[in-house]
């Protein structure tokens, strides 16, 4: 009915019903025309040349740490050669007040010297823009200043509700001819004496068991904070350039000493910035990669043995936080020219909800990072005595889609709720009620990252927790 009232109603004014679909067809038109000229002004608008010159724009989030981007991945060797000028800008909505009137505006901000660098005529032509104080802390950022800001100490947060469990730690591990090694240079929270405990624990894995060894000693807040540059009793952590170098004097139980001298080189693309999560009563827990995988020199005494770590691999992370409650689950394995590392950290509940933290799963290359998930899964399967026997790792991503097998081969068991002196990787954390579990195995990785293919099997290490709250 609706349609036949209609056609009768453009044929009774044929003449009126011509004008109005032309019009019509018209607007349509126009409007299509008039987006499609908005689509090339808005690109256009975005072009390197209009923003300072240059070949490639990159555009961050306001969350992603721009000078990471800048002396990191752009400093990497394949890139390096290429990058004439870094300039960072920053776009904003300013208002303009005169005679109680109030005007929009946007503005644009920049480094001048760098946007001189790049051709920027209108910084060229007002030689009173000239770099600030902070402008020059960006221009002189290199990638070992970078390196020693993401691994510093971290004062103490005022969170009464969490003190006594604050921790940071520096962790190490390494592999060369069989031999494996667990290292962690852990500072605890402040003590009576307003000192804050601290300590060095070392693990050699030499295919027969897992020889412990460790040293510990009371440390000022000025002391601890002059990280990544540490010192423990006779043990200490400096930062050279790009290169940590690591002096090691431990003994274990039964009083055997370990000596020795080990360094890893770092290397500008294969680091994964800072993350921090954060919760209620000021709670918070950070983590920071800064070698992904780096070349391992030097070596070990154990007594009269000396063993040799020349030619090998090693990783390095670092974290902080309040510990009380927390437990994680995590795992890193390098092969060839890749790196992988997955991880989830669960909160106590006073402070989030464990269930909506994500997981996250990254891939490095020799370069920088290939890709990353946070649509991640990770499950456990147990053995008949309850301990992990295999981990499954799934990980999708915008240009990544990977599946992980960790098989267990060997695991070393903390009990739970340590002393405080003792809280790190090599410990559980304080009251978590759990056994920190640290596992040795092998990593069999496929899927893809972009265009490229993944399938490997490499051996790994992880971590994860057991107990009557632990998660399966």
């Amino acid at each position: 009915m609706i349609g036949r009232l209609a056609f009768r109603s453009l044929t009774a004014h044929p003449v009126r019903s011509a004008v109005l679909a032309s019009g019509f067809g018209v607007g349509v038109a126009v409007m299509a025309i008039l987006l499609g000229v908005a689509q090339v002004v808005l690109e256009q608008s975005r072009a390197p040349a209009l923003v300072g010159g240059g070949d490639v724009l990159i555009r961050l989030a306001p969350e992603v740490p721009a000078r990471l981007v800048m002396t990191g991945a752009l400093q990497s060797d394949a890139i390096r050669s290429r990058v004439a000028a870094a300039a960072p800008t920053h776009t904003a909505r300013l208002y303009l007040r005169h005679g109680g009137r109030s005007i929009r505006v946007s503005a644009r901000g920049g480094i001048p010297s760098l946007e001189r660098q790049l051709g920027d005529n209108e910084v060229a032509s007002v030689p009173d823009w000239r770099d600030t104080a902070d402008d020059v802390a960006w221009t002189q950022d290199t990638p070992e200043k970078v390196l020693r800001y993401i691994d510093r100490f971290h004062a103490i947060p005022d969170a009464p509700a969490w003190k006594e469990s604050w921790a940071e730690w520096l962790y190490f591990n390494g592999q060369a001819s069989g031999v494996r090694f667990y290292l962690t240079f852990l500072v605890g929270p402040l003590t009576g004496d307003g000192r804050r405990a601290a300590g060095v624990r070392l693990q050699l894995d030499r295919g027969n068991g897992v020889e412990s060894f460790t040293a510990s000693q009371p440390l000022t807040e000025a002391e601890a904070l002059q990280s990544p540059d540490l010192t423990i009793g006779e043990n200490f952590v400096r930062l050279e350039g790009m290169t940590y170098r690591v002096h090691l004097d431990l003994q274990d139980a039964q009083g055997r000493r370990v000596r020795g001298d080990l360094t890893l080189l770092a290397s500008p693309g294969r680091l994964v910035p800072p993350l921090e999560i954060t919760g209620a009563m000021g709670w918070r827990s950070g983590y920071v990669v800064p070698v992904m995988s780096g070349r391992l020199d030097g070596s070990l005494d154990v007594g009269s043995e000396r063993i040799p770590f020349a030619g090998g691999t090693g990783y390095h992370d670092h974290n902080w936080g309040f510990w009380q409650g927390v437990s994680w689950q995590w795992g890193q394995v390098q092969q060839g020219d890749l790196s992988l590392l997955y991880g989830r950290v669960f909160p106590p509940k006073e402070a989030a909800d464990p269930d909506r933290v994500p997981g996250f799963v990254g891939v490095l290359g020799p370069d920088g990072p290939l890709g990353y998930a946070t649509d991640v899964t990770i499950s456990e399967t147990n053995d008949a005595d309850g301990s992990p026997q295999v981990i499954n790792i799934r990980a999708r991503g915008s240009d990544l889609n990977v599946q992980v097998r960790f098989d267990v081969e060997s695991a070393v068991t903390t009990r739970g709720t340590p002393p405080a002196s003792s809280r790190s990787r090599t410990a559980g954390p304080l009251g978590s009620g759990l056994d920190f579990l640290q596992l040795r195995g092998v990593y069999n990785v496929t899927g893809s990252i972009g265009e490229r293919t993944l399938k490997f099997a490499a051996p790994g290490s992880a971590e994860t927790f057991r107990g009557t709250t632990s998660r399966n």
